[in-house]
C-alpha cells in the first residue's frame, strides 16, 4: 500500500509540475496576444492617418516616440544618392528581395533614411537595376518606423548592403553622423521619379493564434490532472481484480456486494413511511 501511495504521490507531483509549466506558457501567450493587439491598434490608428509635418512629429533634438510608429509625415530636402544602400533577404514578393535605402538630407540639417521600396533579386548578388531617386529639392511623404536590430546570428552582408535596417550601420557605411533614430517607408515623392521600387507591403493586422494557444495550454494543464486521476483509478481497479482472482484460486467466497437501490425505490419507501 505504501509503495502505491508513493507512486501516486509522484504522479500528482508530475501533474503539478506540468500544470506550472503550462501556466507559464499560457501567461506568455496571453502577453504575446496583448502585444500583438497593441501593435495592431497602433497600425489602425496611424497607418492611414493624414500626413503631418516631420518637424511636428519629430522636432529637432527630440527622440522618436513609439506611439508615432506608422505615422505618415511630410518632409522637404534632397536625396543623397551616393549613400544609397541595399537591405538583403527581405520577405517581399514571395522571394528574398532587396529594399532600397537612400539617406534624405532635410532642410534643417538632419538626415533621415528613406526606404524607397523593394526590388527582386537579379542574376548576381543584387538587383539587376535600381531606379534612381529624384534629384534636387523633393517633398517626400513617409511612414515613420524605428530601426531594426542586427541579426543575432551575426549574419553580415557584402559592401554596399546591410542584413537589416540597422541605422547605426547605415551611419557607419555612409559616414553621416546626423542620421536620426528612425527611418521612413516611402509613400510618395514630389516630383515623382520616372521609375521607383515596388512599395513595401502593408503590415498584417491579423491577431494571430496567441489567444487560442493560451487557452490550449490551460486545457493541457487540466488534462494532465485528469490523466493522472485516470491512471490511479485504473491501478485501483486492476488491484481489486487481482485480489478477486486470488480469492477464486483459493476457493474463498467473494465478498458480498452491496445492493444498490435505485432512486424510484427510495422515493417509494419514503412515501410508505410518511403514511
Amino acid at each position: 500500500m505504501r509503495s502505491r501511495l508513493g507512486r501516486w504521490s509522484v504522479y500528482v507531483l508530475v501533474a503539478v509540475l506540468f500544470a506550472i509549466a503550462c501556466a507559464y506558457l499560457s501567461h506568455w501567450q496571453f502577453a504575446r496576444n496583448e502585444q500583438r493587439a497593441a501593435a495592431n491598434h497602433l497600425i489602425e490608428e496611424n497607418y492611414d492617418a493624414p500626413p503631418l509635418p516631420l518637424t511636428e512629429v519629430l522636432p529637432e533634438g527630440a527622440a522618436f516616440e513609439p506611439q508615432d510608429e506608422w505615422q505618415p509625415v511630410t518632409m522637404s530636402g534632397s536625396y543623397l544618392p551616393d549613400a544609397q544602400l541595399l537591405v538583403r533577404n527581405r520577405a517581399e514578393g514571395g522571394t528574398s528581395a532587396f529594399e532600397v535605402l537612400v539617406p534624405f538630407a532635410l532642410d534643417d540639417g538632419r538626415i533621415l533614411v528613406v526606404d524607397r521600396g523593394w526590388l527582386p533579386p537579379g542574376e548576381g548578388d543584387a538587383p539587376d537595376s535600381v531606379p534612381a531617386a529624384p534629384e534636387g529639392e523633393t517633398t517626400v511623404v513617409v511612414r515613420l518606423k524605428p530601426g531594426e536590430p542586427l541579426p543575432t546570428s551575426g549574419r553580415g552582408a557584402p559592401e554596399g548592403q546591410l542584413p537589416t535596417i540597422h541605422l547605426p550601420s547605415v551611419a557607419a557605411q555612409t559616414g553621416d553622423e546626423t542620421i536620426v533614430d528612425v527611418y521612413g517607408l516611402m509613400v510618395s515623392e514630389d516630383p515623382a521619379a520616372a521609375a521607383a521600387p515596388n512599395p513595401v507591403t502593408a503590415p498584417d493586422i491579423d491577431p494571430g493564434p496567441h489567444l487560442s494557444y493560451a487557452i490550449q495550454w490551460i486545457l493541457f494543464a487540466i488534462m494532465g490532472f485528469v490523466f493522472i486521476g485516470y491512471m490511479i483509478r485504473t491501478e485501483i481497479r486492476a488491484r481489486r481484480e487481482d485480489e478477486a482472482d486470488e480469492d477464486d484460486d483459493l476457493g474463498l467466497p467473494a465478498p458480498p456486494r452491496r445492493r444498490r437501490r435505485d432512486r424510484d425505490a427510495d422515493e417509494e419507501d419514503a412515501l410508505i413511511e410518511g403514511r
